[in-house]
């Protein structure tokens, strides 16, 4: 009888542990989706961690960011999050994620860790990103009688769309000016490859109003004079669809272009065009994984977070889903990779030379700042000089 209860004793204790090892994170995965690799890392992190288990849920990009921020303004944060890293000034800023800790050694391309620094502490780990490059229809170049050849100056880009519209009834260049992310976007990749800089990752200064700054302005406004009709009503999505319909000769877009463009069109990818005060370069646009605070499982989240953004992991993603290469896996040891074949080295070849999508609290107020002065200049609403300026006065409120 004794035996039995203590048997009975040991059985209710061995239940009461079982149940408090018992450890869910809650994962939210922006995007609706569960990448293959994604799943097959969270696999093999419960199979290593007994009575740990991962609640995947996948939540569409138009509702995810907004519920991550919300159930952790409300005290009942996920474990951990896949997001935009443009979201990381606004979750640190409100202590509502724990810094990301990063191995040193991690070989990321130059300027990824710069998309989730903010003034020298590292917010996420990168975990997607994407590099811009500019899209050449060679059968309209050639149509209008000038050599498909990719253009290095933003001077030779303009002559070859000037020469499009003076030639044929095709507009030289496709623009982004509508009320959407992607219009700062297009101008960044023009801001970057003329040596500018919006803030600097270090000392968090704005230095948007700069002579740079006023040079790419001036050359997208004369850009817009050889660009499509109306560039404020256009996005860069439907920018595929102009450049399928032979409409426009060339566009900025990112390496994802090429399997969203007609098979019967001559195509040409190059670098952005160097401004007169710069090198070719890019935007750098990063998601990133985020350890929440308060889960009361930071220490197992971390664990996960740096388990799926490691070297074959991480591979994994980039390779399979067509992104630019986070890591150079070269360092990692590997003879052969995905990117050096094809079309890739235009989208890595400007990596060193590009920037950051800036981060800031409100993102949409940084989108306005960028708006407000792209359709200014599209428009002719008023000088480069004002436009800048006020751009500038703009971005220090939003800071």
């Amino acid at each position: 009888m004794k035996l039995a209860k203590f048997t009975t004793a040991a059985v209710l204790l061995s239940g009461a542990m079982a149940a408090q090892a018992e450890t869910e994170l809650h994962f939210i995965m922006c995007g609706g989706e569960v990448r293959e690799a994604d799943q097959t890392v969270v696999d093999k992190f419960t199979a290593e961690n007994e009575g740990v288990t991962v609640n995947l849920e996948a939540v569409p990009w138009g509702t995810c960011q907004d519920k991550s921020l919300t159930l952790a303004a409300a005290g009942d944060p996920p474990s951990i999050s896949y997001m935009g890293s443009r979201t990381l000034r606004q979750l640190a800023n409100n202590d509502l994620i724990v810094p990301a800790t990063i191995d040193p050694e991690a070989p990321y391309q130059p300027g990824v860790l710069n998309t989730v620094t903010i003034e020298g502490t590292t917010w996420g780990y990168p975990h997607a990103f994407s590099t811009k490059a500019l899209y050449i229809n060679c059968g309209i170049i050639e149509e209008s009688g000038q050599e498909c050849k990719a253009p290095t100056t933003w001077d030779e880009m303009y002559a070859m769309a000037k020469g499009v519209v003076d030639n044929t009834d095709v507009a030289g260049v496709g623009l982004a000016g509508k009320d959407f992310d992607n219009t700062m976007h297009q101008f960044l990749n023009y801001l970057y490859s003329n040596g500018g800089t919006v803030i600097d990752s270090v000392t968090g200064e704005n230095k948007l109003d700069s002579a740079e700054t006023r040079e790419t302005l001036e050359f997208y406004g004369k850009l817009a004079d050889v660009a499509q009709d109306g560039p404020t009503a256009w996005e860069r999505d439907q920018l595929t669809d102009l450049f399928n319909d032979g409409k426009i000769a060339m566009y900025v877009n990112g390496p994802w272009g090429s399997g969203k463009h007609n098979e019967d069109i001559k195509q040409l990818i190059a670098p952005v065009p160097a401004g007169p005060s710069g090198e070719s370069g890019t935007i750098l646009i990063t998601d990133s994984i985020v350890v929440f605070k308060g889960s009361g499982h930071e220490e197992l989240a971390q664990k996960l977070a740096q388990q799926i953004t490691s070297g074959d992991s991480q591979y994994d993603l980039d390779s399979s889903w067509g992104l630019t290469p986070i890591l150079d896996y070269t360092k990692l040891g590997r003879d052969e990779v995905y990117y050096t074949e094809g079309d890739w080295p235009t989208f890595t070849k400007t990596i060193s030379t590009g920037g950051p999508e800036p981060l800031v609290e409100e993102f949409k107020s940084l989108q306005a700042v960028f708006t407000n002065m792209v359709q200014g200049i599209i428009l002719k609403d008023d000088t480069v000089d004002n436009l800048v300026t006020i751009a500038g006065e703009e971005l220090d409120e939003a800071l």
